[in-house]
């Protein structure tokens, strides 16, 4: 028989027949989501009840669920993150987990920017006036000569320093892990967090993986320069979002730009404020990173068991 691979993103395959074709090609039998949307745990069991292999989004994979899927021998994740898989519960199972590291980074990057230009620009404030009627013009910021905070400086932090050379800013960096090579050819300095904050014209976070503290909690956001606008599209976990929205009610920030929160789909009070700009957890949703993702994911689990001698 077969190996079975179940795969749970909903949006697998849509925007390119590549990777469904490359895991039809190695002869496996493919079983969709059915839901068109993110999996609760008792659907993802049913879905993978009897599968091989998993190609994996964002629904849990914690023990509860991994315990009763005997026959799961791999997991591709479609996207850079896998916290949300029990790693060492899988390597316990000798189950290997991949994931697609490079897909996003341009995509990323390129969103964290332009939400950025768009918050400093206020340009969903003058779209909304120009489809009311109104043309108002409303009076916004430059980023060229802003110091800008890059908190984690990993690929798509670094992305993101390229793509802000032509502006002309002051990069600062805060990143346990220095890169001393790249920090020297862009001009950057590494500072502490503290340091950051005081300093920094933009706060953009850029840190891998979540987390149960929020790295800018009240203290934090309160010591940010008056006027100073947060990019946060990263994990939504990072910013505490209440206090976030009591410093921008309180008008010290200048603004925020979220792609990301703490829970999604994002139903909150930020939605409210019109200096916030938010979007729907899109930092991948570029076409040419998208179907990368998902060729990545698919090749994962061809050379997995191809390497076991398990598929046709």
């Amino acid at each position: 028989m077969s190996p079975k691979i179940a795969i749970t993103t909903s949006s697998f395959g849509k925007e390119s027949g590549e990777p469904v074709d490359l895991l039809k090609a190695a002869g496996f039998e493919l079983a969709f989501n059915p839901h068109g949307r993110k999996l609760t745990k008792p659907e993802t069991v049913e879905l993978l009840r009897d599968a091989d292999g998993l190609i994996a989004g964002t629904e849990a994979l914690d023990r509860e669920v991994l315990s009763q899927l005997p026959k799961l021998r791999v997991i591709s994740r479609v996207g850079t993150a896998v916290d949300n898989v029990d790693r060492e519960y899988a390597k316990e199972r000798g189950i290997p987990v991949y994931n697609t590291p490079d897909g996003p980074t341009d995509g990323v990057a390129e969103l964290a920017l332009g939400g950025l230009l768009a918050l400093l620009r206020r340009i969903p404030q003058s779209d909304a006036s120009v489809r009311r009627g109104n043309f108002a013009k409303p009076m916004g910021r430059l980023l060229r000569g802003k110091t800008v905070a890059v908190i984690g400086l990993g690929r798509i932090g670094k992305a993101l320093v390229r793509l802000l050379q032509p502006f002309g800013v002051t990069v600062l960096a805060v990143d346990p892990v220095r890169d001393e090579k790249f920090a020297q050819e862009f001009g950057i300095r590494y500072v502490h967090l503290d340091e950051a904050l005081l300093e920094a014209d933009v706060i953009s976070l850029h840190l891998s993986g979540s987390t149960k503290t929020a790295l800018l909690g009240a203290a934090e956001l309160a010591k940010m320069k008056p006027g100073a606008v947060l990019v946060n599209a990263a994990r939504g976990g990072w910013v505490d979002e209440a206090a976030l929205l009591s410093v921008l009610k309180g008008g010290k920030l200048g603004g925020a730009y979220l792609d990301v929160f703490a829970a999604e789909p994002y139903q909150g009070p930020l939605a409210e404020l019109e200096n916030v700009v938010l979007t729907a957890h899109i930092g991948s949703y570029a076409l040419e990173c998208r179907i990368g993702m998902e060729v990545d994911a698919a090749r994962h689990v061809v050379e997995h068991f191809a390497r076991s001698g398990a598929a046709r």
